[in-house]
């Protein structure tokens, strides 16, 4: 330690970057933690938290139609007031950020404001100071990109959307994953005439078909208007917005365009590259399972590594990450059975294999489907339907797949996911009581086998 300044620099005070730092200072070593943008990373100021307050918001206008079908009435019809929105979520990250903070110092990790670059394998330079320590962990997430199309400077992405000075009356949505979905429903939601374009044939890519096409089915019901095989060939200043041009020629004007066409690692100026780190095929940091890079003393996890791009996976390989380093040893997290939703509007949870994945996995499958309406719904009157999916591989009987579009899907998922990392077999599922009346005891209601594959 007498040659280093630090035992561990840490690049990026995101989720992973602040549990690697905390965790880390906490078992006695001496750690810098660098940040150039925001504490708490994406997910707590332009990703999970800030959406999820919007999701919140943008769910209040489908519950005051709701609300009629149960006798309730409203002498004027409720007014959406986008600068209380916007500013209420200001407030609360801004106290999320002072929370992260102090955590940081509180821990005994030097934090530092800065842009950190690394220049040799144990220096990182950061505001003209060259720091050095035995071991830098680099942990900057990802960033939006926008492809390069003529007007791409027009487009936002969802790095801005939280904060847009007037409310899109008329949005654009490029994209069919993750942020563009839960981002045209929010919109919808909140009062905007919402264009989702996918250049695919089925958008959210990742997740079981049968649930794709149910999710797709319903935004389109509510509202959205989702266009599949649809991408934008350029976009222009138009008198009263942004005109979009599509692929087939048509065209439509818009007050924003959205692009969330994906992310890719935050590079740009960490010297990380130029230090021999090498990228894998997909263009993420390549790393074994102590974290370790192409360069020995130079670590890198969370989203920059290439794994599931989720909160809690970024927290618990910083964890593990720490304990390696200056604890007694720990295991990388695994990657299977992790559950994971997106909060559309019906959202979409799922944990385990997709059928796809399953069939090229397993030789004996037992699909078990299950459709309706919910409850809440027979009085509101919305015509939505909510749907299910088990997947137990037919020669152990264990549930290898779950999957969920409806109402509170996110939270029921968590649930079954525990079963799942615990091998739960469909026998045990069936054995299990249910809570009456929820959607949650579908889940262990499926008794009829409606598809079986032998490959």
């Amino acid at each position: 330690m007498a040659d280093y300044d630090y035992d561990l620099i840490v690049i990026g005070a995101g989720s992973g970057g602040v549990r690697a730092a905390r965790t880390a200072a906490s078992l006695g070593a001496k750690v810098a933690i660098i940040e150039d943008q925001y504490l708490g990373g994406t997910c707590v100021n332009v990703g999970c938290v800030p959406k999820k307050l919007y999701v919140y918001a943008s769910e209040y206008g489908h519950g005051f139609s709701d609300a009629k079908g149960f006798g309730w009435q409203f002498e004027q019809a409720p007014r959406f007031n986008w600068d209380t929105l916007r500013e209420g979520k200001v407030a609360e990250i801004a106290r999320l950020n002072d929370i992260y903070r102090s955590l940081l110092l509180n821990s005994g990790a030097d934090l530092i404001d800065g842009r950190g670059t690394i220049t040799t394998p144990s220096q990182v330079e950061v505001n003209g100071r060259q720091l050095s320590a035995p071991r830098i962990l680099i942990a900057a997430g990802g960033w939006p990109y926008i492809p390069d199309i003529p007007g791409k400077e027009l487009a936002i992405t969802s790095n801005e959307i939280f904060d847009l000075p007037t409310f899109p009356r008329r949005l654009l949505t490029v994209g069919g994953g993750y942020i563009a979905s839960e981002f045209a429903c929010v919109f919808h939601g909140l009062g905007s005439h919402v264009v989702q374009t996918y250049r695919g044939e089925l958008f959210m890519r990742g997740f079981d078909d049968d649930a794709r096409r149910h999710l797709a089915d319903e935004i389109q019901k509510s509202g959205v208007d989702l266009r599949t095989q649809t991408d934008v060939v350029s976009l222009s200043t138009a008198s009263d917005g942004i005109q979009a041009i599509f692929n087939d020629g048509s065209s439509e004007i818009f007050d924003t365009v959205l692009y969330a066409t994906g992310r890719k690692p935050n590079l740009d100026g960490l010297g990380a590259l130029e230090q021999g780190v090498r990228l894998t095929d997909q263009g993420v940091i390549e790393v074994d399972d102590q974290y370790q890079t192409s360069v020995p003393g130079i670590f890198a996890l969370g989203d920059i590594i290439g794994g599931p791009e989720l909160t809690p996976m970024a927290l618990a390989e910083g964890m593990a990450f720490a304990h390696q380093q200056f604890g007694t040893g720990a295991s990388a997290p695994g990657y299977d059975n992790v559950a994971t939703a997106v909060f559309t509007q019906p959202p979409l949870a799922a944990c385990g294999l997709t059928q796809a994945q399953a069939s090229a996995e397993y030789h004996h499958l037992k699909i078990y489907r299950s459709e309706f309406r919910p409850m809440k719904h027979t009085i509101s009157g919305r015509n939505e339907r909510s749907f299910m999916k088990l997947i137990v591989d037919g020669d152990s009987d264990r549930v290898i797949g779950a999957h969920m579009v409806g109402p509170d899907a996110g939270e029921i998922m968590q649930g079954i996911a525990i079963a799942m990392k615990m091998g739960a077999t469909k026998a045990q599922f069936d054995a299990t009581i249910g809570i009456h009346p929820t959607a949650a005891e579908e889940f262990v209601t499926m008794r009829t086998v409606s598809e079986e594959i032998l490959l």
